[in-house]
């Protein structure tokens, strides 16, 4: 396991959420995963018109790792450009939890305001993730 400072996985995500494609909810999001050799990825939010196909950006950085032959991640980091930090929806909260153990910290805070960052843990987030 490599350990990285919860500041540089921030700035990633902060950095990813400026490349974000929201035009219809102007609601932009970055995300970086931290793969187990201590490689960031980073993934935004991608709308699309039918709000459904829309991914989210903790999805993209996930994807975007899998993609990359990565199959486990240590740490997620997730900027918003709003007024405060948003935790992550239900359905990347499961997402993570396929790639991620229920000890990974997940780092939430707004962009402009990364010193105010919180910090939970996936199985808080996620008590009881679906399994088969």
């Amino acid at each position: 396991m490599v350990s990285i400072d919860s500041m540089q996985l921030l700035r990633a995500a902060e950095e990813a959420a400026t490349r974000a494609h929201a035009p219809y909810s102007k609601f932009k999001v970055g995300a970086a995963a931290l793969a187990p050799d201590g490689t960031i990825l980073a993934g935004c939010n991608v709308e699309n018109v039918s709000y459904g196909l829309t991914n989210c950006a903790e999805r993209t950085a996930i994807f975007t790792g899998i993609a990359g032959g990565y199959r486990s991640f240590q740490a997620m980091a997730i900027v918003c450009q709003a007024e405060a930090a948003v935790s992550p929806c239900g359905a990347c909260r499961q997402v993570l939890a396929e790639f991620c153990g229920p000890d990974t910290p997940i780092y939430i805070a707004a962009a402009g305001r990364l010193g105010d960052y919180e910090t939970f843990r996936l199985g808080d987030l996620l008590p009881k993730a679906f399994e088969l």
